[in-house]
């Protein structure tokens, strides 16, 4: 008779491990970091030279360039690697990107993203809240903003739509000089909508997207 097989820990384990699903690595992958092409990290044999003044030194190989930048105490950075052949410089690149961030901390000063505010108002509202719209509007206008001012109407007060409309009319004339009308007061289902947009920037230039001030330097 044969001998009937025994199946022991070792062979429940293995058949417990085929058929236990492999759990998927939830761990993030760590970003890719990419550094600047200085110094020891240019491959190129040969570059098209700039010293630290601006002067065009001609097209020399990469390891007299460097060697030129090291006598000066300074640093061999490729400022266009895409070129044939690739244009490298001598410069200070601590500086260089001191210089760079610098540059681009003042550039997001300068500039404004738009942003749209909302102020409400019933067409029959008292002049001392009135006044205080009127200031915010002020305030949002002046910072660069656009506004939309609504009159809401509730039950018969449609009726009444052209007196909202008055009124936006008049709020916009009292911010005439802070505020040109993108769309003029209108009834739009129970409430009458005005757009008003600052009539200057005072020197920021507008943008809507933040993506466009992305300005990445290289870690050395």
């Amino acid at each position: 008779m044969g001998s009937t097989p025994t199946f022991g820990k070792s062979s429940q384990a293995n058949e417990a491990s085929l058929n236990t699903p492999n759990r998927p690595d939830f761990r993030r992958p760590e970003p890719k970091r990419e550094l600047p092409l200085l110094n020891e990290r240019i491959r190129d044999r040969e570059v098209r030279l700039i010293d630290e003044d601006g002067t065009q030194l001609g097209i020399v190989p990469t390891r007299e360039a460097l060697n030129t930048a090291r006598e000066k105490g300074l640093d061999l950075f490729l400022v266009q690697p895409d070129a044939q052949p690739p244009v490298a410089r001598i410069l200070d690149y601590g500086r260089f990107k001191f210089e760079q961030e610098k540059r681009t901390r003042e550039a997001k000063k300068k500039h404004h993203i738009v942003d749209v505010k909302e102020i409400k108002m019933r067409y029959s509202i008292e002049r001392h809240d009135y006044d205080v719209k009127l200031r915010s509007a002020q305030k949002f206008l002046s910072m660069g903003d656009k506004i939309k001012v609504l009159t809401i109407l509730r039950g018969r007060e449609v009726q009444h739509a052209n007196l909202a409309i008055e009124l936006l009319n008049r709020f916009h004339n009292e911010l005439k000089d802070l505020a040109i009308m993108d769309r003029e007061p209108k009834l739009e289902g129970k409430a009458v909508i005005m757009i008003l947009s600052p009539a200057s920037h005072k020197g920021k230039t507008l943008i809507t997207d933040p993506s466009e001030l992305d300005v990445q330097v290289p870690e050395v």
